[in-house]
């Protein structure tokens, strides 16, 4: 009787827990549905009856990145070529020509030959300006132009170029480039090792393992490892890194996400080279992702000393998932979280200002953490340095000179009028300076400030007000000091600027790899670095 009972209340229960999983499934399945169908009568409608040709790939494209562009900028819709693009970074492996490569309408720009890759071995150098690959023109090609250069290994090229104004052809052989993680290691002295890491793709743990044991063979007995403008890439690679310096068994990250299935705990699979060696960890506004995971994570460990200056913010963790005809999505499924427990999330997606922009989390909303030692730490505003370097006071002015090729095209026409220069200890003048601001002028470089807009925007709001007259001297006086506060910024941003031309400069002679020679000798965060390793006293101090 009891049995029956029993089972008489428990199967409804049940059903109903059943019916109610159901009915909320069902809702939202109906709702998808719903949208789905409304969309898709509306795309046939629009496609059928609209009064101009359209085409039904670009407004799909248009809609599906509208969609997209509501939500944060990590979660993207990838055409075939931009999955074949995440391969290449995952793996660092695809075959071409050995060189980075930037397409505009008309040409593609060699930004960087690879050292002893095909296109260095054809003589190409950075600025060169290819106007046609085999007898295809830049300049009528409608697809991706860089997909040109690519082909079957040992296959052969014809590139047409232009240098200098002048008109030159090249072949070359086509080869597998390997793009790597560690693109360089070495001694700083007899006892300090240096190791940079750029990226994280599949064979990241697996170089910065071969660099750390070449150098403990060297005679390393302390390291400094190089994260500064590494974008990320793969989870499991950061986590990797982290165990070559933790024990087995030691919680590295953890992932929450609303499906439950993402919310994962990390944990140090492997054996570690060295748990006791001293590290340094240096960190920019450029380090993000996964570079936050493993100079977070060692930080919160207490097992290394972080200096440079804060990093990026990025907490989020993305995932593809596999859509029709070879497409996909990449989409953000969790936060992760650092050994203490903190997101270093810095911008919150789903409250946006008046412009539509993510807002940043402010300081005084940071929480605070503990590290191993008791130390604190903060979440929201990326990874805080132990040793903090002051940030350059940039401004909208200096991003936007940065993302011209200005001082790209600056350190290009140098390299061609000092054809032999030594650039181990290349030190810039005042004179360079003034002929780098020269050549801003020979550009006709400018830029409209939000400001300037907004007083534009004043100002004719009081044309069609009559009251132009009376503020028309005030208006003029004030973009005058608008344009003098502009060249002002430049000046005050002289030793950032600088930095910037002498890196693309190096280059030009020595490729990237001299690049970090130069950095072992001038760097003034490597330099710190150094000086905290070189005192074991004062390297601890700042663990606890």
């Amino acid at each position: 009787m009891k049995y029956v009972l029993k089972k008489r209340i428990i199967i409804p229960a049940l059903a109903c827990v059943l019916f109610l999983t159901t009915t909320a499934f069902r809702n939202d399945f109906f709702e998808i549905a719903k949208q789905l169908e409304i969309f898709t009568t509306l795309f046939k409608e629009l496609n059928m009856n609209y009064v101009d040709e359209t085409n039904p790939g670009d407004l799909m494209d248009t809609a599906i990145k509208s969609m997209l562009a509501d939500l944060d900028p990590y979660t993207n819709f990838m055409n075939e070529q931009d999955v074949e693009a995440a391969r290449i970074n995952n793996t660092g492996d695809y075959t071409g020509i050995g060189a980075k490569v930037k397409t505009l309408k008309d040409k593609l720009i060699i930004v960087e030959p690879y050292k002893d890759y095909p296109a260095d071995k054809a003589g190409l150098k950075a600025g060169d300006e290819i106007i046609k690959v085999g007898n295809t023109l830049i300049e009528t090609y409608k697809e991706d132009a860089g997909e040109l250069l690519k082909g079957a290994t040992d296959s052969s090229v014809e590139v047409t170029f232009k240098r200098q104004g002048k008109t030159q052809t090249a072949t070359i052989k086509r080869a597998e480039v390997e793009i790597k993680a560690v693109p360089y290691f070495s001694m700083v002295n007899t006892k300090t090792g240096y190791i940079v890491l750029s990226r994280f793709n599949d064979k990241a743990s697996a170089e910065t393992n071969y660099a750390l044991r070449d150098l403990k063979a060297q005679g390393a007995e302390r390291i400094i490892l190089d994260l500064r403008g590494n974008p990320g890439g793969l989870l499991n690679e950061a986590i990797n890194i982290v165990n070559l310096f933790v024990p087995k068994g030691q919680l590295v990250v953890t992932t929450k996400s609303k499906v439950k299935k993402y919310n994962k705990t990390y944990i140090t699979q492997n054996e570690p080279i060295d748990t006791q060696i001293p590290i340094v960890v240096i960190i920019d506004g450029g380090s993000a992702s996964a570079s936050e995971i493993v100079a977070g994570s060692l930080q919160d460990l207490d097992r290394a000393v972080i200096v440079g200056t804060r990093s990026f913010g990025k907490g989020l963790v993305q995932r593809p998932k596999e859509l029709t005809y070879g497409t996909q999505v990449k989409i953000t499924i969790s936060r992760y979280y650092t050994p203490s427990g903190r997101c270093i999330q810095a911008l919150d997606y789903a409250h946006k200002d008046e412009k539509g922009e993510a807002t940043r989390v402010k300081q005084e909303n940071y929480n605070v953490f503990k590290t191993k030692n008791g130390r604190k730490v903060f979440d929201g505003g990326g990874v805080f340095p132990d040793v903090a370097f002051n940030t350059s006071k940039k401004s909208a002015v200096i991003d936007a000179l940065a993302n011209t090729d200005l001082i790209f095209n600056f350190a290009t026409d140098y390299y061609y009028k000092h054809p032999k220069q030594d650039v181990s200890n290349l030190v810039f003048t005042d004179a360079d300076f003034v002929n780098f601001k020269n050549h801003l002028k020979t550009n006709n470089f400018s830029f409209e400030t939000e400001t300037e807009k907004a007083l534009k925007k004043a100002f004719e709001t009081s044309k069609k007000e009559s009251l132009n007259d009376k503020i028309q001297t005030d208006y003029n006086t004030l973009i005058s000091n608008l344009n003098k506060s502009k060249t002002a910024v430049i000046d005050e941003n002289k030793s950032y600027l600088l930095d910037l031309i002498t890196e693309e400069i190096i280059k030009r002679y020595v490729y990237r790899e001299g690049l970090f020679e130069y950095y072992k000798a001038h760097d003034e965060k490597i330099k710190k670095a150094t000086e905290i390793l070189g005192n074991s006293s004062n390297y601890m101090g700042y663990l606890k």
